[in-house]
């Protein structure tokens, strides 16, 4: 038996499979005071005995949340003499020209707690300026006395020599032992002075946080009989133990949404795109040859979300995927030009949407489903919250109808399909930028509010079907239990394609490797695969693209490779000139688990119609009555033709008028659209 347990801004996750499928699923309110909690209720909730569990794979928002409501310790940074201020210059870039207004996230760290460190090591590794070990053993003393917490240490060209950082953890130790230190040298070691400064900071500001909460975790769980240590789910869609996660907490800032881009992954086809909607916001993925995209440029706390250049950046690998405040619990709103908006503020789990009636006062995006019909008031959560119908439409009424001039239920309908252009839009850009048309790929919809909304969003965008799979409102928990044990390394070694010979390539993945594989043999892990890849560019240009680095005549395979990935991105290729790479990358990962996604409670046969109920569709002209089906006691081959409201307890899926579905033999239900 192996259990996985997301907490996300509203509800907290949990599914337990074993060698059949998924045998139990749950879902409980988050405890944002005391996250832990909701896990090992809900988990006491989930199974009588778990004494027969060999693992737990836990993700989590903890860090996300730690970096926007700024709870994270008291930080310092130390960086090389006259670069302290790199965190506020950041790259002089104006992500929206034209605002005169324009908000940028404050440093995690003020300027007064910024320290220019006298030393300097050039971009060869040399040493221009020795260290100051006097001045810094002076330093950490007073850091101390301050109440300082914790420092990071990102010196100019550190990743090519960390001599001097390395130096100033082990004077800081031993003059300050109570401080928390991380070097970027350690965290993130590769170009880009301000990218590297932000994600060092980033770490050691919410390690003191995370590590108290994973241990608290680890004893709950015992205190459950559960005997193993969990592991912790990766950004980028490995596996780590809880001493790697303490010790890199940057590294699990996405590890929710990964969980579900994985579970659409090991579900096919190889190529589509997985959308996950959940209390709070909602997450587009595209998966590509089976696997979900992974990038390592992402930013946290956005002043505008879509805007890249907006928020803090952070330079660990993450799934790529594009998120907007979009979910059951956004909050609708009239704005100063009497237009109706969505989000991307939600009412989370506390208060909650209205119909919640844990003292929600705004309309959300879950009452105006309600309203529609689409959800049973009496079959939430399989029955164990019962929703307010009647509150619903009178705030709905209230904030959004009456404002409008309109019926309650065009102000309902004129929310749900807001939500569903929205993500619609914001799909279709991901996956132009990256090369794709959405219009052909199928969409692999989940989370609790994703089933009701993803057939409006593939209408929308123009895809051709919807495939909704069985505990869909759990999935990314599901989806944590196809993930094997991984970790990623990086290595900025900048030069020409033509200046390397194959020895010395081949030289700096195997150490990178080789740290990889002790990493993994810590955990009994002695099957490791390495995947290699190098991040190259055209020579004059600003960015690079990953590609992927195989065996074969040297350099011509690697060039091939590039001019390849290049035209899939761009649909042409570049100038005539030479070809670098800047960064090498070794991604060490473990078997990945035999884990089979189907529930073994599955139909076969039988009337599977609970009966109907009214719900809403413009195309039949309003209100008609809906036929209403038990997701399950639906049998693979079942025909379900929309209108049509197909329920299971964590998620409910629509299919509009025009659609059809069917069950395959894996229980998900596909939806042509």
């Amino acid at each position: 038996m192996r259990i996985g347990v997301d907490i996300g801004g509203t509800f907290t996750d949990l599914c337990a499979v074993d060698a059949t499928g998924i045998v139990a699923v749950g879902k409980v309110l988050t405890t944002h005071d005391e996250p832990a909690r909701a896990v090992e209720e809900g988990l006491a909730a989930l199974l009588p005995d778990l004494g027969a569990v060999e693992q737990v794979v836990h993700g989590t928002t903890l860090v996300t949340n730690a970096l926007i409501e700024r709870t994270g310790s008291r930080t310092a940074l130390l960086a090389t003499a006259g670069f302290r201020d790199v965190l506020e210059m950041r790259r002089e870039h104006r992500y929206e020209l034209y605002d005169l207004h324009l908000e940028l996230p404050a440093p995690l760290v003020p300027r007064h707690l910024r320290f220019d460190v006298p030393e300097r090591i050039l971009a060869d590794g040399s040493v221009h300026t020795g260290l100051d070990e006097q001045y810094l053993a002076r330093l950490g003393r007073e850091l101390a006395e301050r109440g300082i917490e914790a420092v990071a240490v990102c010196f100019l060209h550190a990743f090519t020599n960390p001599a001097h950082e390395r130096r100033v953890a082990e004077i800081l130790a031993e003059v300050a032992p109570s401080l928390r230190v991380a070097l970027s040298s350690d965290v993130v070691p590769e170009i880009r002075e301000f990218e590297r400064a932000s994600t060092t900071v980033a770490n050691v500001y919410v390690q003191d946080l995370t590590e108290r909460y994973l241990r608290d975790l680890e004893q709950r769980l015992r205190r459950l009989g559960i005997r193993r240590a969990p592991h912790i789910m990766l950004s980028n869609g490995g596996l780590a133990t809880v001493d790697t996660a303490a010790r890199h907490p940057i590294r699990i800032l996405e590890s929710g949404p990964a969980g579900g881009a994985l579970a659409a992954a090991s579900a096919g086809p190889d190529d589509l795109l997985a959308f996950d909607m959940g209390g709070t916001t909602a997450k587009l993925c595209l998966i590509a040859g089976g696997t979900p995209l992974v990038t390592h440029q992402f930013e946290v706390d956005r002043k505008y979300r879509l805007l890249p250049g907006s928020g803090l950046p952070v330079r660990v690998p993450v799934t790529d995927m594009i998120e907007i405040g979009v979910g059951g619990g956004s909050i609708a709103r009239i704005d100063a030009l009497s237009l109706l908006t969505v989000g991307p503020d939600s009412a989370g789990s506390e208060p909650g949407p209205v119909c919640y009636g844990r003292g929600g006062a705004e309309p959300t995006v879950t009452d105006a489903d309600l309203v529609l019909g689409y959800l049973d008031p009496g079959y939430f959560l399989g029955g164990g919250m019962r929703l307010d119908a009647e509150a619903a439409r009178a705030v709905l009424r209230e904030k959004i109808a009456d404002p409008l001039g309109v019926s309650v239920e065009e102000a309902a309908w004129g929310i749900h399909t807001s939500v569903n252009e929205d993500m619609a839009n914001a799909a279709r850009v991901h996956a132009v930028e990256r090369g794709q048309d959405p219009a052909k790929l199928p969409m692999y919809t989940f989370g609790g509010a994703g089933p009701v909304h993803g057939v409006g969003v593939a209408r929308a965008l123009g895809a051709p079907s919807v495939v909704a799979p069985p505990a869909a409102g759990v999935l990314s928990a599901a989806g944590f239990l196809t993930a094997p044990l991984a970790f990623d390394f990086v290595r900025s070694a900048r030069a020409a394609v033509y200046d390397l010979t194959w020895e010395q390539v081949d030289a700096l993945f195997a150490e990178m490797e080789a740290e990889g594989a002790a990493l993994l043999a810590k955990s009994g892990v002695d099957d490791v695969t390495h995947h290699r890849v190098a991040e190259m560019r055209y020579a004059g240009q600003g960015y690079e693209i990953r590609v992927p680095v195989h065996d074969g005549p040297w350099p011509a395979t690697l060039l091939d490779e590039f001019t390849r990935t290049y035209r899939a991105l761009y649909r042409r290729t570049g100038p005539e000139v030479g070809v670098e790479v800047l960064n090498w990358r070794v991604v060490s990962s473990g078997p990945k688990p035999e884990v089979t996604l189907r529930l073994t409670a599955q139909g076969t046969g039988g009337d599977a119609r609970k009966g109907t109920r009214r719900a809403y569709f413009p195309a039949a002209s309003g209100f008609v009555d809906t036929a209403v089906f038990d997701r399950y006691r639906l049998a693979p081959g079942t025909r379900v033709d929309g209108p049509a409201i197909v329920e299971e307890r964590e998620s409910t899926v629509v299919v509009p008028p025009g659609a059809h579905g069917r069950v395959r033999s894996d229980g998900a239900l596909a939806v042509t659209v």
